[in-house]
């Protein structure tokens, strides 16, 4: 059993009070993963999309959760009654909680890891809940009108769904989520940067020559066979099963840096 929390509510007192509430709910190790914010500094939900991805696959469908969490109160967010809303859905044996709103399980609906997600009202699963005597009336309006529905909300479903409970719920068809665009969705410490295809999105073979925003890059199986100082598309370690995506890098270098790519920068004109 495990749990682990990719979410942009990462400051350290965020953190801790969302580990802190599932290892009190589930008596399960906790991993983290913090997601940008502002749009100015890169894109919170490809970063989800793709951490989402790389769980997955570390987890190997074992029994756990996944928790996912990026859901603006501004812009876009200003749609819903208190930002947008969580659904979940099972790969394999590993329960997913997550906002639905953006990118945030675009990449999902790309290797069809589900094609249905249980979409949830926050007021509607309290309401059950308190009317089957599992959470207290009085505390109602904390969870409804929270701004840290991670925390609140979430947490409690979580321990519901492991333990059995049926929660009101709508189906909400995967086609909905909006595709996955061709960018970059992380960077990491190398400067490295990760990409939203797989290869044959791109006809990846080694030595052919991909146009990008970038330029001309030559493709590469392996961030070894890429000579020193040069760039090059590889195929990744990131992905899931035997599907990984193909990622950007320069030889000995920050491509991240040398390019000024950030989470969302678009590989293609």
């Amino acid at each position: 059993m495990f749990v682990s929390i990719i979410t942009d509510c990462c400051d350290d007192n965020a953190l801790n009070r969302q580990a802190v509430r599932y290892m009190s709910y589930l008596n399960s190790p906790i991993s983290k993963i913090g997601l940008t914010f502002y749009a100015s500094e890169g894109n919170g939900e490809l970063e989800a999309a793709g951490n989402l991805i790389d769980t997955l696959d570390a987890t190997d469908g074992q029994k756990g959760l996944v928790v996912v969490n990026t859901a603006h109160r501004d812009g876009k967010g200003k749609k819903w009654p208190n930002g947008t809303p969580f659904g979940y859905f099972h790969y394999k044996d590993t329960l997913v909680i997550a906002t639905i709103d953006g990118s945030c399980l675009s990449l999902v609906k790309k290797l069809q890891l589900t094609k249905k997600i249980n979409l949830l009202d926050v007021p509607t699963v309290i309401d059950r809940m308190i009317v089957q005597g599992n959470y207290p009336k009085e505390y109602r309006k904390l969870v409804v009108d929270s701004q840290f529905r991670s925390y609140e909300f979430v947490p409690r479903i979580a321990k519901w769904l492991m333990n059995g409970i049926e929660l009101p719920s709508e189906k909400y068809s995967i086609d909905k989520i909006p595709d996955a665009p061709k960018a970059i969705w992380w960077v990491d410490n190398f400067g490295n940067t990760v990409t939203t295809l797989l290869p044959e999105n791109i006809g990846h073979k080694p030595g052919k020559k991909i146009k990008t925003m970038y330029g001309e890059i030559v493709c590469y199986d392996r961030l070894k066979d890429v000579p020193n100082g040069e760039a090059g598309l590889i195929i990744g370690s990131w992905g899931i099963d035997n599907r990984r995506w193909v990622s950007l890098v320069i030889q000995g270098k920050s491509a991240a840096k040398e390019f000024g790519i950030t989470s969302g920068s678009a590989l293609f004109e």
